[in-house]
């Protein structure tokens, strides 16, 4: 929210207000999971919640599974590359249309279809434990 209200000036107007807003707290977002990787502090969560999708729509009912199970999510989250966890994290996580993480990413609506669903499959790879990509998979 600091960045928005700091960013205030520079908003031109060409795009709409959610849009430019949504590109500033990504961005954001994006800056500060880069210091953590550079400064790791694993006494941090990343996310304040597990997505019911992440667990596969059962969400642990026992605290200690729900903090266990939102980990896993985070470490896996991790181990995407940035172009696929962006679009996985804007859609599943903040629940953003396909239309509006396009205009947030520059990307086409294919594109970004594409990309949440490698990067779905990914993740559910990296929870699974499996140690290669489904793209890695279908060239052997």
């Amino acid at each position: 929210m600091l960045a928005i209200v700091r960013g205030l000036e520079r908003f031109d107007g060409r795009a709409a207000f959610t849009t430019w807003s949504y590109r500033v707290a990504t961005n954001a977002c994006l800056d500060e999971l880069r210091r953590r990787g550079r400064r790791p502090d694993p006494g941090l969560p990343e996310f304040e919640h597990v997505d019911d999708a992440y667990v596969g729509g059962n969400a642990p009912r026992d605290p200690g599974e729900t903090v266990s199970a939102q980990l896993d999510v985070d470490a896996g989250l991790a181990t995407l590359p940035e172009e696929f966890r962006a679009p996985v994290i804007l859609r599943d996580i903040a629940g953003l249309d396909y239309a509006d993480i396009g205009d947030l990413l520059d990307l086409a609506p294919g594109t970004v279809r594409s990309r949440i669903a490698r990067g779905r499959a990914r993740l559910a790879d990296a929870l699974a434990g499996n140690q290669t990509t489904p793209d890695e998979r279908q060239s052997q």
